[in-house]
């Protein structure tokens, strides 16, 4: 079983090694163009914040903690010697995604990439779960997702080229007992994502969706899932990885990314099994 582990963690390093020096390569002349990542204060966020500073993008920074928003800020201007803007605010609040769409139009008119990475999942049976909670967290996973790419989708229209960038997760390929809203809204993600995708295929905006599985950003204390940590351990990217992934496939316009080996091995098994035993697979990982 170590063994198996082990190839599998190998051959997802030498794919992002092979990659790496990809990511850049098609967007040389961005001096002046913007990005902005939802959730940026950690995690995949976070990663990709750097990736995009040492490749010269100014910055809009969203996320709740303002301390570690005004961290990472120095440090990436530090750094990079870029520009970089953050807002600390509750993107599951109602009229947030406005709130922030306003900011960013006062920060930038060269907004060129919108990653929607802000997303959390909770843990337990449906009817056990705090209804208000649950509310929440698909206002944050999906209403403000669609609210803030709709408020931007003009600015981003004006550029030569541009880029949405939605996390989604492996959840997203099936139904999973227990994540039943989490992984319900992540579905929805990558449907709309394609849909949105082909709708402004003509236009200078490139939509893609990024569906990684098992990280190491916080996401499984969030939901409660502590007690599959150590099964965590075993087979979780890294968020450097999943970024990298995510960007270089971003780059490239792929309709949807899923960040390593072993990950891309299990979107096709869902793909080939039944689904009601996918589920009963799935119902067991996760069972209390």
């Amino acid at each position: 079983m170590k063994k198996i582990i082990l190839f599998f963690k190998m051959a997802q390093s030498l794919q992002i090694d092979d990659n790496l020096l990809l990511i850049y390569k098609k967007n040389s002349l961005h001096m002046e163009q913007y990005a902005l990542i939802t959730g940026a204060s950690k995690g995949i966020g976070k990663s990709m914040a750097i990736q995009l500073a040492k490749s010269g993008y100014q910055l809009l920074l969203i996320a709740r903690s303002e301390a570690e928003l005004q961290l990472l800020s120095t440090q990436l201007k530090t750094d990079f010697k870029i520009k970089v803007g953050i807002l600390a605010i509750d993107l599951s609040i109602a009229d947030s995604s406005k709130t922030v769409a306003d900011w960013c139009k006062q920060e930038t008119s060269q907004l060129s990439i919108l990653i929607n990475n802000a997303g959390f999942g909770l843990w337990g049976d449906f009817e056990n779960l705090e209804l208000q909670e649950q509310m929440n967290m698909l206002r944050l996973n999906i209403d403000t997702v669609l609210s803030l790419t709709h408020h931007l989708i003009p600015l981003l229209k004006t550029q030569k080229q541009s880029f949405i960038l939605n996390i989604a997760s492996t959840a997203a390929y099936q139904a999973v007992p227990t994540l039943a809203l989490y992984a319900a809204s992540k579905a929805f993600i990558l449907s709309y994502s394609r849909a949105l995708r082909y709708e402004l295929k003509n236009t200078s905006i490139s939509v893609s969706c990024s569906c990684p599985g098992p990280t190491n950003t916080g996401f499984a204390s969030r939901a409660g899932l502590d007690v599959l940590a150590d099964l965590a351990e075993k087979f979780n990217m890294s968020p450097d990885q999943v970024a990298k992934f995510s960007l270089h496939g971003m780059f490239h316009k792929k309709a949807e990314i899923i960040p390593g080996f072993l990950n891309k091995l299990s979107a096709v098994g869902v793909w080939m099994l039944p689904k009601a035993l996918i589920e009963c697979i799935t119902a067991g990982l996760y069972k209390r």
